[in-house]
């Protein structure tokens, strides 16, 4: 999803070694203006970016992509004339965009930041402290991140509704429970990667001191694992919490109540010469990144993932009816 796959030495690797190759493929000359008829709702009154040239960047998967034209879109109906350079493969080039001045701003993840983009190995469990110093770090970098958004885009083990009756589950301290009373019970899908990490599957069963046998656990590609826990051909599958496809199969998640994933919380990642140049941008963004939630998130991502819907017509029509913009 978000380049998390990668272990932290594969990582380090992939930066070091290809950070210019993937900067070079990714197209960042690239682009088109975005033409969407749109004035300001609740966000962009009086124009504030009214003449301003801004480049919105962005990864591409589906979230990203929705991100990325909410971002984008507001800042239209603030005035701005706004390139949309969306749908960059991977994190290093949006990230590198950024960055480097050829984007003004994207909607990134702070675990991502603070593990991939500042070699950092541990998370910190509070998501605004992880947040802070990912800020205070990054400032370093030229890139200035606004205030996050409860979003959080990272691990979880999800079941369907018949099991979730039957075993009633809610905590991962619960599966571990099950696990030592019912051994049978507990059967895990999860992905090759995860299966051997130590902020997956591995650390996930020492923290919450969680027994589940190899013979339980089947490795399987991401989007067989939504289908296999909804079927109940596995009791758990790994997921990620924000992914459409748990509404669209009924899936329900269970809270991480010992706070062992690492953060992914959603915030706007800006480079530090355009924020000082264009202070206005901070101020169109804030009541909507406030506004972005797991249920929100999860639900743009279904309308298309699951309803095949165009992510740009998605995150437009969400900004009108939440009243942010007007058409």
């Amino acid at each position: 999803m978000r380049n998390r796959k990668l272990g932290i030495t594969a990582r380090t690797a992939v930066i070091a070694a290809l950070g210019g190759a993937v900067l070079a493929a990714c197209g960042l000359t690239s682009g088109s203006p975005m033409v969407d008829d749109v004035k300001p709702g609740t966000v962009g009154k009086g124009l504030p970016l009214k003449g301003v040239d801004l480049t919105v960047t962005s990864k591409e998967f589906t979230e990203q992509l929705i991100l990325g034209a909410i971002m984008g879109i507001a800042f239209e109906a603030a005035g701005a004339d706004v390139l949309d350079r969306t749908g960059i493969q991977g994190s290093i080039g949006a990230r590198e965009a950024v960055k480097g001045g050829d984007a003004d701003a994207m909607y990134e993840y702070t675990g991502t930041a603070w593990i991939t983009y500042q070699g950092n190995t541990e998370p910190i469990t509070d998501p605004h402290k992880q947040w802070q110093a990912v800020r205070d770090a990054d400032l370093e970098n030229g890139v200035t991140w606004l205030e996050p958004a409860t979003l959080n885009n990272t691990y979880a083990l999800a079941m369907n509704r018949s099991n979730a009756s039957k075993y009633r589950t809610r905590t991962l301290s619960d599966v571990a429970a099950l696990s030592k009373s019912d051994p049978k019970a507990v059967s895990l899908c999860v992905e090759s990667e995860f299966a051997s990490r130590e902020d997956g599957l591995p650390g996930m069963q020492k923290e919450y001191g969680m027994k589940v046998p190899s013979s339980n656990i089947t490795k399987m590609d991401t989007g067989i694992i939504y289908t296999q826990a909804s079927k109940g051909s596995c009791t758990y599958g790994e997921v990620f919490t924000t992914d459409g496809r748990i509404k669209a199969m009924d899936l329900t998640t269970m809270e991480d109540d010992k706070h062992f994933f690492p953060n992914y919380n959603a915030a706007p990642e800006i480079n530090s010469k355009s924020l000082k140049e264009h202070p206005e941008m901070a101020e169109v963004l804030a009541p909507i990144t406030k506004k972005l939630n797991n249920k929100v998130a999860r639900d743009l991502n279904s309308k298309v993932d699951v309803d095949g819907e165009d992510p740009h017509e998605v995150a437009k029509d969400w900004l009108i009816e939440e009243g942010f913009v007007k058409e």
